[in-house]
């Protein structure tokens, strides 16, 4: 796990400066060694986190065999062993993954993606072909950014900071990116706050050569359902498991696991336990609350883990955001940022790498509102237009359920799931605030409307990489810890994204197919449990002084730079000490945070 940075341009060693100051943004990634490397046209920077091949064989940016090519990455080829037997021609020096891309790559050149596992960034330097070939993995874990500096310059790094610390660009804010944020919280995935800094998106792979860019996207999530009953789907999914967890087990240094107590968490430890006799496990909680300590316990002691619970005070909430926000370079609004970082923190103490067990829920439809869109698809017909009207009358006379008077209000599930789920500000509102933009983001496959596996498809290509494995790269980073998240397997996950939604949930049950799959592994109150967050609500927080001052002094102000963005007056009717208020406020930290640059 690792930071890494680029310069592509003519006279490559002119800009000796600018890449250290880029690896140097960057540190926190990898603060166990720093590397460049030169070509006539290529300056690459590494920041190292040393967790497979702890040796100097294993340093980057590191040259092939003939040093034609050079590579930076950023992330893990899981399964590497087996793809280092398929291309043993190579003169290997090293035991490490990122040798084996070069290897592959001096085999097939560009055509290695469709066999290459793992969470990763990564940038190849082509010296005969004068080109650079970047990537990033299917779903989103390792983040890639690049763009033109002032002098043509091609730039990228796995975080935008690192791309400000060049100097070689002024950054313009991207209206596109704040309509997004103030609706759900985050920045898209396929998109950054800077309309002139990009992301390369999950899924997909981009040359840069002759000053010209070409994106091309690699893999599309799989769109049909299988056919298969109960009993199969167990057996697969206990196989495709247990090797996910095998594989992301490798490494030159202890790998532990988060444990929450949750259904998902626990389900890692369970299998880890398949493989190691001893296994490290790492619980958080804020003292005096009513947390998930006692689940996880349960699961270590019938695991007989090597168990570490971190018990903290919770600290001064707006001391605590304004230091960890600008490990984001974007507003982000999920509130478990805060936790998630503090998680991580107190994990970094003991480990250099973690497994976590996030994105269960998209994949075995862990969330309520997967259940209340099997109700609304089942209610009625939605194109029944008569009856929804005829819904939408009898509404104003009597009282109507949930599920009824959702379906009078949303034409499908896709239109409750993008204009309900998650939302905040609706269109009106952002226009009020002076945002006129809006962003459609693109998906690789067809959207049936009115299919709730369709709607965990979109959230693992939007949600996903745009919130969560955000969140979690970058507070894991930031404590230089590497988080791997088995779930997310490529076999794995394509068999539980294939699952009919009958396996996931009906009215009753949620996460069907793990809970068939896993209950003996558990202990009975795990069993028995529903999701739980991690806490505290918004409102609990804005009871806080600090946090209220933090707000008046960041909200209340109109000469704010915020308000360079966004509308004062507008501004002011949203601060109810809700959750619109929490996203103004996370947009007003991060324009605090960048105003030098914007």
């Amino acid at each position: 796990m690792c930071g890494i940075a680029g310069i592509i341009t003519p006279n490559a060693r002119n800009y000796t400066e600018e890449i250290q100051k880029m690896t140097d943004a960057i540190a926190h990634r990898g603060p166990d060694a720093a590397q460049h490397e030169f070509y006539e046209n290529a300056a690459l920077g590494h920041r190292r986190l040393s967790i497979i091949d702890l040796s100097e064989t294993g340093k980057q940016p590191m040259f092939s065999n003939s040093k034609k090519e050079c590579i930076v990455l950023n992330g893990e080829i899981y399964g590497y062993q087996n793809l280092k037997q398929k291309y043993s021609d190579y003169p290997y020096r090293g035991t490490s993954d990122t040798e084996v891309i070069l290897a592959m790559y001096q085999a097939k050149g560009q055509n290695i993606l469709e066999e290459l596992p793992g969470m990763f960034a990564f940038a190849i330097w082509d010296e005969e072909k004068q080109e650079l070939f970047c990537a990033r993995d299917r779903f989103g874990e390792k983040p890639f950014y690049y763009a033109l500096g002032k002098n043509g310059e091609f730039i990228f790094a796995s975080e935008m900071k690192a791309i400000l610390a060049s100097g070689l660009l002024k950054p313009i804010v991207n209206q596109e990116a704040i309509s997004h944020f103030l609706q759900y919280g985050y920045v898209n995935a396929q998109q950054s706050i800077y309309s002139n800094i990009f992301t390369l998106p999950p899924a997909y792979s981009m040359v840069y050569a002759q000053g010209k860019i070409q994106l091309k996207r690699y893999y599309n999530l799989p769109k049909n359902d299988l056919k298969i009953n109960l009993s199969e789907a167990k057996e697969e999914f206990s196989h495709l498991l247990k090797n996910a967890v095998e594989k992301q087990l490798i490494a030159d240094v202890e790998v532990g696991s988060f444990l929450s107590g949750g259904l998902d968490s626990s389900t890692i430890v369970a299998m880890v336990n398949e493989f190691k006799e001893k296994q490290t496990t790492i619980s958080f909680g804020y003292s005096g609350e009513n947390s998930e300590l006692k689940f996880a316990e349960e699961i270590a002691k019938k695991y007989k883990t090597n168990h570490i619970e971190i018990h903290e005070n919770r600290g001064d909430i707006a001391t605590d955001i304004k230091k960890i926000s600008p490990f984001f370079d974007e507003p982000f609004a999920d509130m478990s940022y805060t936790p998630q970082f503090k998680i991580c923190q107190a994990a970094a103490r003991h480990l250099k790498v973690a497994l976590s067990g996030d994105v269960g829920d998209e994949l075995f439809g862990g969330y309520h509102f997967y259940t209340v869109e099997q109700e609304m698809r089942n209610h009625f017909s939605y194109n029944n237009v008569l009856l929804q009207f005829g819904l939408k009358q009898f509404g104003r006379f009597r009282e109507t359920s949930f599920v009824t008077k959702q379906n009078a209000i949303y034409k499908n599930i896709l239109d409750f799931h993008q204009n309900h789920v998650r939302n905040y500000f609706s269109e009106s509102e952002r226009n009020a605030l002076g945002i006129k933009a809006n962003f459609q983001q693109e998906y690789s496959f067809n959207i049936d409307p009115n299919s709730v596996n369709d709607m965990m498809r979109v959230d693992l290509e939007k949600y996903v990489p745009g919130n969560m494995l955000m969140k979690s790269d970058r507070m894991a980073m930031a404590n230089s810890l590497e988080v791997r998240t088995p779930f997310l397997d490529k076999d794995f996950a394509e068999f539980c994204i294939q699952l009919p939604d009958n396996l996931k949930i009906d009215s009753t049950n949620d996460k069907i197919i793990l809970r068939e799959t896993m209950q003996n592994y558990w202990t009975e109150s795990i069993k028995n449990r529903g999701k739980q967050g991690f806490g505290s609500s918004v409102e609990t927080w804005f009871e806080e002084d600090s946090l209220m001052n933090l707000s008046d002094e960041l909200l209340k102000n109109s000469s704010h730079k915020v308000f360079d963005f966004i509308d004062f007056k507008s501004t002011q009717k949203h601060l109810n000490k809700d959750k619109k208020h929490w996203n103004l406020l996370q947009l007003a930290i991060w324009a605090e945070n960048y105003k030098d640059f914007i």
